[in-house]
């Protein structure tokens, strides 16, 4: 079983930058997909980034530029530099994780809160 586990969020101002964090356990880290997501009260959740076992990353039009994804299969963690936050950024922020060799997100951490002051 696939257990993730956030960190880093926080409040800060607009302009500011944060880093969270997603440690994974269960085994097969470099062989998933992993990714961010993020659900503002009364919305949907929605995806922010993917990382690919390849490297590869996918980004919402939302964040292109501001935010990166990383990996770092030895540590079995992944990561979401966030940059020139803005208010609308304010969410719960997700971490997820794919089967194994698989493109689509299946396992999920309990959230983080992130909140940006104007």
């Amino acid at each position: 079983q696939v257990q993730l586990v956030e960190s880093g969020g926080g409040l800060v101002q607009a302009g500011g930058s944060l880093r969270l964090s997603c440690a994974a356990s269960g085994g097969g880290f470099s062989r998933r997909t992993m990714g961010w997501y993020r659900q503002a009260p009364g919305k949907q959740r929605d995806l922010v980034a993917l990382i690919f076992s390849g490297g590869s990353t996918n980004y919402a039009d939302s964040v292109k530029g501001r935010f990166t994804i990383s990996r770092d299969n030895a540590l079995d963690t992944v990561y979401l530099q966030m940059n020139s936050l803005k208010p609308e950024d304010t969410a719960v922020y997700y971490c997820s994780a794919s089967r194994m060799d698989a493109r689509t997100s299946h396992y999920w951490g309990q959230g983080t809160q992130v909140t940006v002051s104007s």
